[in-house]
């Protein structure tokens, strides 16, 4: 495994490699950031990965300081996980002296987390951007557990051609259904317990779409008394949407994207399900 810090480093160890998959993440790995590094070394042969805490994506207030870290760690796993090469930029190398370039998506940026956090999306686009035009892989791999990002990002590398293919790959889970991410970390005991309220009214959702109920507003009041019955949790929103645009579905619904963000806690945790899809992971 080769690790480099330079755009340089990146693009001369990049033609040494055949097809290629590109894993970006922002450290701090758990199983779900290396189910997406087996799937791309499974289907591309080869795997890069980007290690970089994204200053742009963060608003005032939020947890860029204190967002969990732990490099050596990482590069452990993804020694272990058979990894060709990882990029650990600095800030300049991304964002060098006098970049002035904002990438922004509109209309599915506008809605659920791109309403509570401005400007989040503009950051995520703009790093996505630079990464995919220094590694220059052939298939970009992200998780469904962000999936307004998977949205955002399918739309940006189509608009803009900046990769082949982008794989959206299932959410890992933990055994009690709670989704993994890296800012579950910020847990206590009490909370890590009350967490799994958000996978278990998604799949009240699922189970009432399951058993045939196609009314948007009974599917979405389904999953948010769930989440009301749990007094750690503060609802930020509930939605039920259509899978590509985002925008909310009222009436009769066939395709259904179902996902929410709560606050448990300190940490602000997010979670979906596609009702019209199977969810192994919930049942």
């Amino acid at each position: 495994m080769k690790v480099v810090t330079t755009r340089a480093e990146v693009r001369e160890e990049r033609a040494r490699l055949g097809r290629l998959g590109f894993v970006p993440t922002m450290g701090y790995l758990h199983d779900g950031h290396l189910s997406l590094v087996r799937r791309a070394k499974e289907e591309c042969g080869h795997v890069a990965v980007s290690i970089f805490v994204n200053p742009t994506q963060f608003g005032p207030g939020e947890d860029l300081a204190s967002y969990p870290r732990d490099p050596e760690r990482d590069l452990a796993l993804l020694e272990e996980a058979g990894v060709d090469l990882v990029w650990l930029p600095q800030p300049g190398d991304v964002y060098p002296s006098g970049f002035a370039t904002t990438v922004e998506v509109d209309g599915v940026t506008d809605v659920l987390e791109g309403a509570s956090r401005p400007g989040h999306f503009a950051g995520v686009a703009t790093v996505v951007s630079v990464l995919l035009g220094v590694v220059r892989p052939d298939v970009l791999f992200v998780g469904q557990k962000d999936l307004q990002q998977s949205v955002v990002l399918r739309r940006l590398a189509a608009d803009l051609a900046l990769v082949d293919e982008v794989v959206v790959c299932p959410t890992g889970r933990e055994a009690d259904g709670l989704a993994r991410s890296s800012r579950n970390a910020y847990l206590d005991a009490e909370d890590r317990q009350a967490a799994t309220v958000l996978s278990r009214a998604l799949r009240a959702g699922r189970a009432a779409y399951d058993a045939g109920e196609r009314d948007a507003e009974t599917l979405r009041r389904t999953i948010r008394e769930v989440v009301e019955g749990d007094p750690r949790a503060e609802i930020d929103y509930v939605s039920l949407a259509d899978p590509e645009t985002l925008v909310e579905l009222d009436g009769p619904v066939d395709k259904a994207a179902a996902s929410l963000a709560v606050r448990i806690g300190r940490p602000r945790l997010l979670d979906n399900t596609l009702l019209h899809e199977a969810d192994p992971g919930l049942g």
